[in-house]
């Protein structure tokens, strides 16, 4: 399977402290105007009626924009909102059996956090890895330990898969995390918790373009 070509450099993952801010409509709406490249609708608690009204939504708003939207682990919401991918965990499905089911024109992601995880996964069915947490991240209780860079730069010297970091980044981590492997950074309340969520993702994209060009 060929890979499709993705622009990883700023990836979102909604929260419910998007809230704060006016809603997840809102605050994607103002990051993709900072540069996002690409959108994760992450909401566990969510029923799933709900969950695929707002993919709905979601997709409108992006799709005109360029900008992918990727469901959290729910394959079926993806099908049903007409979203543009998925991303799995080690405890979701399979990814053959992912891809089996979105068909090969859908994004699937992976979250690795071990090299042994990597090892064991059949990544010819993921178009990129979500690599993390590398740092500690109170957005996501259940996360594993924190890798730290080090442990990013380990995962990324034994795939040719694209890599996004995820898990604690800020705008200060952007250089390391791009100079250790990175094709680019995922964030939540660096952006969601921001008071101007525009501004935040404008400087983050920004860093990691510049990270980008020097590597």
């Amino acid at each position: 399977m060929t890979r499709r070509a993705l622009d990883l450099s700023l990836y979102l993952v909604t929260d419910r402290s998007c809230a704060a801010r006016g809603g997840v409509l809102e605050v994607v709406r103002a990051a993709v105007r900072g540069g996002v490249t690409l959108v994760q609708l992450r909401d566990p608690l969510a029923k799933t009626a709900a969950l695929v009204e707002q993919a709905r939504a979601l997709s409108s708003l992006l799709r005109p924009h360029g900008v992918p939207l990727i469901i959290n682990d729910r394959v079926d919401v993806a099908l049903a909102a007409g979203a543009d991918g998925v991303h799995i965990g080690q405890n979701d499905m399979r990814p053959e059996d992912a891809r089996a089911l979105l068909g090969p024109d859908r994004i699937l992601g992976l979250s690795i956090s071990a090299l042994s995880q990597l090892s064991a996964a059949k990544l010819g069915d993921v178009d990129y890895l979500g690599v993390g947490p590398v740092y500690e991240t109170p957005t996501k209780p259940d996360a594993d330990p924190a890798i730290g860079c080090e442990g990013l730069r380990a995962i990324a010297a034994h795939t040719r898969s694209p890599i996004v970091a995820i898990g604690g980044v800020k705008l200060s981590h952007a250089a390391e995390l791009i100079a250790a492997g990175a094709q680019g950074i995922a964030v939540v309340s660096a952006i969601c918790a921001a008071s101007d969520p525009e501004q935040a993702a404008l400087e983050l994209a920004s860093q990691v373009r510049r990270a980008l060009s020097s590597r």
